[in-house]
């Protein structure tokens, strides 16, 4: 089976920086597109930033040019760097990827459990 796990959440005060971490592990033959996805209390699920195998990504309108998603293809790992950060950013942030298991036909979404970020003075 195939495992994604998070990590780098926690408190940050505004303005500071953060920097998540999304590891995939198991039957994996091929990762596609990766992304990550946050989801504040009594709101839906938004995307934050994805990127394709080749490095193209794209960003939610209100993170440009705060965030950096990039991939390590080698280590099945997506990150996600967010700085100056403000206290409407505070939500569960997901990863996704689109995984090709070796065996079995097809593509198919994998999600993290979430790691809770926190911005708050």
């Amino acid at each position: 089976q195939v495992q994604l796990v998070e990590s780098g959440g926690g408190l940050v005060q505004p303005g500071g920086s953060l920097r998540l971490s999304c590891a995939a592990s198991g039957n994996i033959g091929n990762i596609y597109t990766m992304g990550w996805y946050r989801q504040a209390p009594g709101k839906q699920r938004e995307l934050v930033a994805t990127i394709t195998p080749d490095g193209r990504t794209a960003y939610k309108d209100s993170v440009k040019g705060r965030s950096t998603i990039s991939r390590d293809n080698a280590k099945n790992t997506v990150y996600l760097e967010m700085n100056s950060l403000k206290p409407e950013d505070t939500a569960v942030y997901y990863c996704k990827m689109q995984i090709v298991q070796i065996g079995r036909v097809g593509t198919y979404d994998y999600w993290g459990q979430g790691t809770q970020v926190t911005v708050s003075s």
